[in-house]
């Protein structure tokens, strides 16, 4: 939303855009601002912090029983995933 420019001084039309583009910016946030979709990006962020976590531990404990390199542990990891 461009309004202001050719009224008055070069100042007052800068200082018009400033105010309408503020404007437009409370309007835009005012109607897609969801809180809901903001929640799902966490959940889906701890999901994913989980899961990696669960990883990191399930090969921490593999190297342990097994005493493997790491690419054998991702190999196992993988087909472990493809199986399921």
């Amino acid at each position: 939303m461009i309004i202001g420019f050719g009224f008055g001084s070069p100042l007052m039309a800068l200082i018009m855009l400033i105010l309408t583009s503020f404007i437009s910016y409370l309007i835009f946030k005012s109607f897609f601002s969801t809180r809901k979709g903001y929640r799902k990006m966490e959940s889906d962020r701890e999901m994913r912090r989980q899961y990696y976590i669960e990883q990191r531990e399930r090969a921490h404990q593999m190297i342990k029983e097994f005493d493997l390199t790491d690419a054998e542990i991702e190999q196992r990891l993988n087909e472990e995933f493809q199986t399921k």
